[in-house]
């Protein structure tokens, strides 16, 4: 089966479109690619159906995602690629606050003793 090629919608107004080679998740009436505005129509009117919280924008389950993947042990590199940030400095620095901070390299030391550790009965360590 050929997929179709999609072109035209480009968001940037004077830029030549991109042609894709694959069948679009998400498209409008068309068949062509939903832009911004259209799809934060949408969006307000999912969002209203659903009885969230008005200040909640659909940017919102980004950082949503982005959170849970850091308190769900994830490193920052791996939030990095799964946000598709240029840089590691722009993960951190939006989300560095979200990452365990308490004695990181206390952790890091103890961490690694206690692994040592276990194979040597009568040794304790400090918790």
């Amino acid at each position: 089966m050929e997929l179709p090629d999609i072109t035209g919608g480009t968001p940037d107004p004077g830029k030549q479109a991109k042609r894709r080679a694959v069948s679009l998740l998400f498209t409008d009436d068309q068949g062509k690619p939903i832009h911004d505005q259209r799809w934060s129509d949408l969006w307000r009117g999912w969002h209203k159906a659903a009885g969230w919280p008005e200040e909640g924008t659909f940017h919102s389950l980004r950082h949503y995602f982005a959170t849970r993947l850091i308190t769900s042990g994830a490193d920052p590199t791996d939030v990095q690629n799964a946000l598709r940030h240029s840089s590691l400095r722009i993960t951190l620095e939006t989300y560095v606050h979200w990452w365990p901070k308490k004695n990181r390299r206390r952790n890091i030391v103890s961490t690694a003793l206690r692994e040592a550790a276990g194979d040597c009965p009568g040794v304790r360590l400090p918790r």
